[in-house]
């Protein structure tokens, strides 16, 4: 139901012409594709004439071929005319449109710079240059408070800085102490409580007999 109340595009007069022009070289291009097949047909003709010897009518044909040759010549000159009549419309369409944009661009300047006071405009211009003056009045008193002392106590204290960062970034050392690892009991032999026997082989070497060991507890 809504489409039965939508508002067709009014025709103007340009969208008539441009429509006759292309009507009339729709035409113009049917009657130019006649006149090639006649131009054909009598070029067949008279090559049949001259072939059969007849001269007069091979003539006549050839002479009707010229006439069409001559009428597709101004065809093609009306074809010309109406090709560069669209052209000149539709370029001439094309800069109504820019003109027109031009002109609403305009309208939308000119509606802004009216919301726009130049007294305001002057008065923003004068409190950013007092505000960036005295910005730079205090950027230029920072500045003479630090002498040449100054900045190497400031310089001095950065590398203080740095260093001490710079021992925070080590891994700490683990508080908690290895256990150490338990001995290993020796498993040693018992200490004898009695001196060794003399062998026979000892008795007959001849050893002096101050030299034998006496059979004798050892003290513990």
């Amino acid at each position: 139901m809504g489409n039965l109340f939508v508002k067709k595009p009014k025709i103007t007069d340009v969208d008539r012409a441009i429509l006759s022009l292309k009507t009339q070289r729709r035409k113009l291009g049917q009657y130019q594709q006649q006149l090639e097949a006649v131009i054909e047909a009598e070029k067949q003709a008279a090559r049949d004439l001259v072939r059969e010897k007849k001269k007069e009518r091979a003539l006549l044909a050839l002479k009707k071929k010229k006439a069409q040759e001559e009428l597709l010549q101004k065809l093609d000159a009306w074809l010309l005319n109406v090709e560069q009549q669209l052209a000149d419309i539709e370029l001439a369409s094309k800069q109504k449109a820019v003109f027109d944009s031009l002109k609403a661009g305009n309208s939308a300047i000119k509606a802004i710079q009216s919301e726009i006071n130049l007294d305001n405009v002057q008065k923003l211009m004068d409190d950013s240059a007092e505000a960036k003056a005295y910005q730079d009045e205090i950027n230029a008193i920072l500045g003479e408070q630090l002498t040449a002392e100054d900045e190497e106590e400031v310089l001095a204290e950065f590398e203080n800085l740095e260093a001490q960062l710079a021992i925070q970034d080590l891994p700490e050392v683990p508080a908690q102490v290895l256990p150490q690892q338990e001995q290993e009991e020796l498993d040693l032999p018992d200490v004898p409580t009695k001196a060794p026997i003399a062998s026979n082989a000892t008795a007959e070497s001849g050893v002096p007999e101050g030299r034998k060991v006496m059979e004798e507890p050892l003290v513990a």
